[in-house]
C-alpha cells in the first residue's frame, strides 16, 4: 500500500512539475503572415468569433458560412485578406468547390478548423433514426469529408494542423443526449486515429472539448425534442406519458450547466492556441465545466459515473408505463 501511495505521489509531482514548466516556459508562437486557415460554420457563435479573432491575428482566414444570407455580413466584419464563401459540409459538391477556390489562392493550408455542428435532445426511444443520421452527417461525416478533401493541402508542409471542435459529450454522455454524443464520440475516435496515422507527416490533430457555452446552439434546446415527441406513435407516448415528457423538457430548461453557460471566448482562446502555438496540445478542455467537473467524473468507475449522471439528469417523475407495470 505504501508503495502505491509513493508511486501516485511521484506521478503527481512529475505532472505538476511538467505543467509548471509549460506555464513558465511556453513554446513560442508561429508567425501568421501568409498562412491560410479554413473554418467551417462562421455564421454565428464560436465560428464567427474565431474568424474575427484569427483575422485580427494576421492570418488569411477562409470563412465558410452555411446560410448565403450571412455571407455579406461576415465579410464586412473581416479584413481584405479574408475570403467568405458558402459551405454546407454535408454536400461534397460544395466542399469540392471550396477546395478549388482555396487552391487558386494557395497550395498549403496551415489549419483546418472543423467547427460545424448541430444538436438535438431526446431519449433514444423518442428520437428518430433520421434525426440521428442528420446529426451524424453534420457533426461527423461532414468533418470526415472536409478532412479527406483538404488533407493534401495540409500535409504539403509540416506542422500544419487540424482542429476538431468536439464537446464534453465526446467523452461523457448524459441521458437524453445519445444522438449528439454518438456523433462527438465518433469524432473523437476519428481524430485520435488521424493523429496517429499522420504522425510521420508532422500534422497536428487537436481536439477541443468545451462544456456549455453561451452560443446559439444552446438556445431552443427543447425545439427538436418537442418535434420528435409530436411524431411518436401513441404506444410510445403512452409508455412514457405526457407528465414525464414535460418534466424532461423542464429539466433541459433548468439545467445548471445551461444556466451557468460559460463565455465562448474561452473556446476561442483555446483554438487560437491550437492554431498559433508551435507545440499545440492534443486536447483542450476550456472552461470549468469540462476541465474541473465533467472530465473528472468521466474518469470514475463506470458504476459510479452512471449513478452520478442518472441522479443529475433524471427527474422525479416516473414513466407512465412503469407505474402501470407496478400496478
Amino acid at each position: 500500500m505504501a508503495t502505491a501511495f509513493l508511486a501516485v505521489g511521484v506521478v503527481l509531482i512529475l505532472y505538476v512539475g511538467y505543467r509548471l514548466c509549460k506555464h513558465l516556459f511556453p513554446p513560442p508562437n508561429i508567425s501568421p503572415n501568409g498562412k491560410y486557415i479554413l473554418i467551417s460554420s462562421c455564421d454565428s457563435g464560436i465560428g464567427h468569433a474565431l474568424a474575427i479573432d484569427l483575422d485580427k491575428q494576421g492570418f488569411n482566414v477562409l470563412a465558410g458560412v452555411y446560410d448565403p444570407d450571412n455571407e455579406e455580413r461576415v465579410a464586412s466584419q473581416l479584413s481584405s485578406r479574408a475570403t467568405v464563401f458558402c459551405l454546407d459540409v454535408t454536400r461534397q459538391e460544395e466542399i469540392d468547390a471550396a477546395y478549388n477556390m482555396v487552391t487558386e489562392k494557395t497550395n498549403t493550408l496551415h489549419a483546418l478548423i472543423n467547427n460545424a455542428g448541430i444538436s438535438a435532445n431526446g431519449l433514444i426511444d423518442w428520437v428518430s433514426v433520421e434525426t440521428m443520421q442528420k446529426l451524424m452527417d453534420v457533426n461527423f461525416f461532414g468533418h470526415v469529408k472536409m478532412t479527406k478533401t483538404f488533407l493534401p493541402l495540409l500535409i504539403s508542409r509540416r506542422h500544419s494542423r487540424i482542429v476538431n471542435i468536439c464537446s464534453v459529450a465526446g467523452y461523457l454522455v448524459k441521458p437524453g443526449a445519445a444522438a449528439y454524443a454518438a456523433s462527438k464520440f465518433a469524432l473523437e475516435a476519428f481524430s485520435d486515429c488521424l493523429r496517429r496515422e499522420m504522425h510521420s507527416w508532422g500534422l497536428h490533430v487537436c481536439i477541443v472539448e468545451p462544456g456549455f457555452m453561451r452560443t446559439p446552439i444552446i438556445e431552443g434546446r427543447d425545439r427538436v425534442c418537442r418535434e420528435e415527441w409530436s411524431k411518436l406513435d401513441s404506444q410510445t407516448r403512452d409508455r412514457w406519458g405526457e407528465e414525464f415528457f414535460h418534466d424532461f423538457i423542464h429539466g433541459l430548461e433548468r439545467s445548471p450547466f445551461v444556466i451557468n453557460a460559460e463565455n465562448p471566448q474561452k473556446v476561442v482562446q483555446a483554438i487560437r492556441h491550437s492554431v498559433m502555438n508551435s507545440v499545440p496540445r492534443i486536447r483542450y478542455r476550456p472552461g470549468w465545466q469540462s476541465s474541473l467537473f465533467l472530465f473528472p467524473i468521466s474518469m470514475l468507475p463506470a458504476w459510479l459515473t452512471d449513478l452520478i449522471m442518472i441522479k443529475m439528469h433524471t427527474e422525479h417523475v416516473s414513466p407512465a408505463g412503469l407505474l402501470h407495470q407496478h400496478n
